[in-house]
């Protein structure tokens, strides 16, 4: 069985994290969305909140999994016998970072990374852009999964 860990903080998910998702599903026999838990930063979202967008944004899909952890991720792969990172690049900035974490995983794990290109229709979309969005009171609607409601 191939399994898959999408690890981010997803505040909240965006259409591209949707996207790769659905993409993944196709790749692998299981995606594992992997919220991680970072206490030294500021979410938009509470934890309880972004975990429900998601799950919700699946409901359909049995071979989506949505948890929570902390730590490194390549714990978590061990522990979810998971064999491969999924991860979306947006730009040359995202590969060169990815590139560097992914290099690393690989040498203290021999976890393989999977990289997908974000649609381009997505591709300008970050949770940060959302949140800035939703900050400034605009439609952040057409940058989300319906999912994704504010209280």
């Amino acid at each position: 069985m191939k399994k898959a860990i999408f690890p981010g903080s997803f505040d909240p998910i965006t259409n591209g994290h949707f996207d790769i998702i659905n993409r993944g599903i196709s790749l692998f026999d299981e995606v594992i969305v992997a919220i991680g838990i970072n206490a030294e930063k500021k979410y938009m979202f509470s934890l309880e909140d972004r975990k429900r967008f998601i799950e919700d944004a699946f409901k359909d899909e049995p071979k989506v999994k949505v948890i929570t952890y902390e730590g490194l991720t390549i714990d978590l792969c061990h522990k979810a016998n998971a064999q491969f990172i999924l991860r979306g690049l947006r730009n040359p900035a995202d590969f060169e970072f990815e590139k560097a974490i992914a290099h690393t995983n690989r040498l203290l794990s021999k976890i393989e990374t999977v990289f997908l290109l974000t649609a381009s229709k997505t591709s300008f979309i970050s949770s940060s852009i959302v949140r800035d969005v939703i900050r400034n009171g605009g439609d952040y609607t057409v940058l989300v999964p319906d999912s994704v409601k504010l209280k």
